[in-house]
């Protein structure tokens, strides 16, 4: 998420920077997918899973006589998170890309726009009391500068790491996971901005939500017992870009967006089987109690 000093012209932003990617089905390398055989341990896509009664088998494993008890034509698998398997393990991923850039063509459009769905805690300045902004009742922008950039650089950055985030990421928690995930630790971006930055910076991007997804991505390898050290100097090096002075960077999005990816991702492949879902999204719904008091705080401060 960019910072413009008095107003949304100029925004300066070092995007987030792809990830290691997971490794690819054994039968269908060109397809991304978290989950493994539970016998022989390779790396297996929604279309090659059979479901077991722990974890999923690989067909290979399941001609040979696996001892699963099922057939190919078994109940459809799920997700190391939980998640529905689906056809386009990437489709959520497509679609938020595609808002983000409906949005940008959107801006350039219209004179007045990005004014106004840019993240700002109020105008005018105290001490007048603010007829615009987050502290004057519009919440919106809270969740509307996670979808809006002004410069081209700016979004291509962001949504090529979004490409390379997400849709690993996706493939492995299922969409609905995936899409909160996405969701709430960009809220929670916004929020920890809200409450730090200077009331009436403008600030705009959909950094936030990408260090969450950069936050999920850590946990998930952990996870899956990856080589980490890949994604974490990737994450160092965007880290000290977000600190380093002349950048003009909201580095609170950054760090709010990423704390609550981690915790978020934590629970969503760390949950118990037999409470996943109450876990998942109970944790979802902790963090943005958070983001809700967090707002209130400050609208308090300010009004």
């Amino acid at each position: 998420m960019d910072q413009a000093p008095g107003g949304p012209k100029g925004p300066e932003e070092q995007g987030a920077r792809p990830a290691q990617s997971l490794p690819g089905c054994y039968r269908h390398p060109d397809r991304e997918t978290g989950i493994r055989c539970t016998r022989c341990d390779r790396p297996i896509c929604p279309e090659c899973m059979v479901n077991a009664s722990v974890g999923f088998h690989c067909p290979d494993c399941v001609r040979t006589g696996s001892g699963t008890g099922h057939t190919p034509d078994a109940s459809r698998p799920r997700t190391l998170a939980g998640g529905t398997v689906t056809a386009d393990p990437r489709l959520i991923t497509k679609i938020l890309i595609g808002v983000n850039i409906a949005v940008f063509i959107a801006v350039h459009a219209s004179s007045t726009l990005l004014y106004d769905l840019v993240l700002r805690g109020q105008w005018p300045p105290a001490p007048y009391v603010p007829t615009e902004g987050v502290a004057a009742g519009e919440w919106y922008r809270l969740v509307t500068t996670m979808f809006t950039h002004e410069e081209i650089w700016h979004i291509a950055f962001n949504m090529l790491s979004l490409w390379f985030l997400g849709g690993p990421l996706e493939a492995a928690l299922g969409r609905a996971r995936y899409l909160a995930l996405y969701l709430v630790s960009g809220l929670a971006g916004s929020a920890l901005t809200y409450l730090l930055a200077a009331p009436t910076q403008a600030t705009l991007g959909a950094s936030g939500a990408v260090f969450g997804l950069f936050g999920a991505t850590a946990v998930l390898l952990r996870r899956l017992n990856y080589d980490m050290r890949p994604v974490i100097a990737l994450l160092a090096i965007n880290l000290i870009f977000t600190f380093s002075p002349g950048f003009n960077i909201a580095w609170q999005a950054h760090i709010g967006g990423l704390v609550a990816g981690v915790v978020i991702g934590y629970a969503m492949v760390h949950a118990p089987r037999d409470r996943r879902t109450l876990v998942q999204y109970g944790t979802c719904a902790l963090v943005l109690a958070l983001v809700v008091g967090l707002t209130l705080l400050r609208t308090t401060q300010l009004t």
